[in-house]
């Protein structure tokens, strides 16, 4: 058994109450071939609407037949009170709470707005590294096995990797147990090569990478984009270092297929990686409810999968 498992099956038993080997068999399974996930960010609106308790996240995963989920810290913190009414500790065993008594596995947190680990400011880049070791420790007792961090904060190439080694190394290094990983979420990020350039020179074991199939627009925004990374290119050259994947969705056609992106080949790209690990819906679509785009994307991967 994994150092890592062990050390996260000990958090679990402590903050919950059980005997490691009460849930071992569990954990284990998290090894096993390709499963799907549901990111929370594919029901972003309803829970901005107010429509959705960020705290029923694992209830509504369970609804649509989903046993592992990936939270967003940003619909706790940036769109919700919800840490203005309870702290963080208190936050993560409600979370934890939750998820355990629907049978939901928290696999991974997407951390935003907590500063820029890229950044040529050294103690802008520092207190970014110590915001982001904050949410190491929640993220470590949710029990989730994967952090997803941002590298933002500077556009020059060779600054921007620099800044970028230096604090993955240094977050990679607080808690051995956590993968940390980086998506390719715009700017030098969302460029494949560049971004793979970074884990080599990282070069740490929990240290790895979330290639989204959507995220590669590296001028402008996705939805006013002037120039696009290669897509498959991109996932292909960020899956040797793949912790997890997001399959970002936008719209399907009559026979269930995704429109914008080829998802047969982007499958293909993931399993010649040998990759074995969650792949996490992350639908984004307006042609259709966040529910409907949740279960057609939950179709498709099924079907491809």
């Amino acid at each position: 058994m994994k150092r890592r498992n062990f050390t996260k099956i000990t958090a679990f038993s402590s903050l919950i109450g059980l005997a490691p080997t009460q849930i071992f068999s569990k954990s284990l399974n998290s090894e096993k071939g390709i499963k799907i996930s549901l990111a929370q960010w594919s029901l972003n609106k309803a829970i901005k609407s107010g429509k959705l308790s960020p705290l029923d996240f694992a209830k509504k995963a369970k609804s649509f037949g989903i046993d592992a989920i990936e939270y967003v810290s940003g619909l706790y913190t940036n769109h919700t009170d919800i840490l203005e009414k309870m702290s963080m500790s208190k936050l993560g065993k409600e979370l934890h709470k939750r998820s355990q008594d629907y049978g939901v596995d928290n696999v991974l947190i997407m951390i935003d707005s907590q500063g820029s680990l890229a950044s040529s400011n050294n103690k802008e880049r520092l207190e970014a590294i110590d915001n982001h070791k904050r949410w190491i420790d929640f993220s470590h007792k949710l029990g989730c096995e994967t952090m997803r961090v941002n590298l933002s904060g500077e556009d020059n190439l060779e600054k921007w990797t620099e800044n970028s080694v230096k604090s993955l190394s240094v977050l990679s290094n607080y808690n051995k147990d956590l993968n940390v990983v980086v998506e390719n979420h715009g700017g030098l990020s969302s460029n494949g090569k560049h971004l793979a350039n970074v884990m080599s020179k990282v070069n740490i074991d929990n240290c790895g990478t979330l290639p989204d199939f959507g995220n590669f627009c590296i001028d402008g925004s996705p939805r006013l984009c002037a120039k696009w990374y290669d897509i498959y290119k991109g996932v292909k050259e960020l899956m040797p270092y793949a912790h997890a994947v997001s399959a970002k969705s936008y719209h399907f056609d009559d026979n269930g297929d995704e429109t914008s992106i080829d998802y047969s080949k982007m499958i293909d790209i993931v399993k010649d990686a040998g990759y074995k690990g969650y792949i996490g819906i992350e639908f984004e679509g307006n042609r259709m409810s966040e529910d409907e785009g949740i279960i057609a994307t939950k179709k498709l991967l099924e079907k491809l999968i």
